[in-house]
């Protein structure tokens, strides 16, 4: 009598392929990349929007609104913008200091991710 042998139904292997892996790699290191060019740039926004209040705050003419912003930005080490580059109003014997830039990361090739920041002292 010929035995024959039952085998086992083959456990299904569970994980990731080696291209998997890569693919996981890649868009890990893409996100590392965008938040790490992205973070000097948002502390940067903080820097000018404070700077902005503290113009603001000052009050005065227009020049001295703005000289005041250019000495926060010397301390804060703000390079994006400038006084010349605020809007100074003036709204019931409030001065309002408003500002609007942006910024642009290279990704790669033709593409850029594009930060556009805008904000009031009010």
């Amino acid at each position: 009598m010929a035995s024959h042998r039952v085998s086992a139904p083959r456990a299904r292997q569970r994980g990731l392929s080696f291209i998997g892996l890569v693919f996981v790699l890649l868009i890990a290191v893409a996100i590392g990349y965008v938040a790490t060019t992205s973070m000097p740039i948002l502390m940067e926004w903080q820097a000018v929007h404070k700077a902005v209040r503290k113009a603001a705050a000052e009050g005065g003419s227009v020049a001295q609104v703005r000289a005041a912003f250019d000495r926060s930005a010397v301390i804060d080490d703000i390079r994006t913008i400038n006084g010349k580059d605020l809007e100074v109003t003036k709204e019931n014997e409030t001065v309002v200091v408003s500002y609007e830039y942006s910024r642009e990361i290279p990704l790669f090739g033709p593409a850029y991710l594009l930060y556009r920041f805008h904000g009031s002292s009010k």
